[in-house]
């Protein structure tokens, strides 16, 4: 039996591998593991610092390391950011089976920042850059992306108003939603070109709709 403050790694490993493959993602053994150690950190953690409301290992498989997972086939170029990650969801999930792609990792909460932190020097992750601050700190004249992922952070017209000012030029907004946002994308007053992808997370029951957005070409 595995201890009180520690996971079931033999029974949420053929999950995660499943679920991983039903994504159409084929993540090595290693890879895998990783997955599954920072699970477990973020399990141990959540006792004592409340990182999140999930709180069930077999439940964070699929709402947190799964749904996360989901995006992986649309994140493009090297340089993506994370805005109001938490415990590092997606970005540091996404870190993790792809070390070509660096992530910057934003949120300015200090108690889950340190456990980014935690996290990054237990695993060695190397490709991930912590910002503990908010959003309008960042400067678009310096700080440019590739990519920028939000879950569940703010409505449509607030996220394009703070994050696309930081997008490469060809740079893409990416929000992941539950139910499709109807009413958020008929609030934007922006010219942008509009994407909806339906997302079919394994382990999850709930609708997941991805919006990615980009300035016109």
């Amino acid at each position: 039996m595995p201890a009180r403050n520690s996971i079931n790694k033999t029974n949420l490993r053929p999950r995660l591998q499943q679920g991983a493959t039903q994504l159409g993602l084929d993540l090595d053994k290693h890879t895998i593991e990783l997955l599954l150690k920072y699970l477990g950190l973020l399990y141990q953690w959540n006792k004592t610092y409340n990182l999140t409301a999930v709180r069930e290992p077999t439940q964070m498989l699929g709402l947190h390391l799964l749904d996360s997972l989901s995006i992986a086939p649309f994140i493009q170029g090297e340089q993506q950011l994370d805005v109001g990650t938490g415990a590092g969801l997606p970005g540091f999930v996404l870190a993790l089976i792809d070390e070509s792609t660096h992530w910057s990792l934003l949120d300015s909460n200090q108690k889950k920042t340190r456990f980014i932190q935690y996290a990054a020097a237990e695993l060695g992750v190397n490709n991930i850059s912590i910002l503990p601050q908010r959003i309008q700190q960042l400067d678009p004249q310096t700080q440019q992306y590739d990519g920028i992922c939000s879950r569940a952070y703010a409505e449509l017209k607030d996220f394009v108003a703070q994050c696309l000012p930081l997008c490469q030029p060809q740079g893409r907004l990416l929000a992941m939603k539950g139910q499709y946002p109807e009413a958020e994308i008929q609030a934007l007053s922006q010219n942008l070109e509009i994407e909806s992808h339906l997302l079919k997370v394994p382990e999850v029951s709930a609708e997941r709709h991805l919006i990615i957005l980009k300035q016109p070409d």
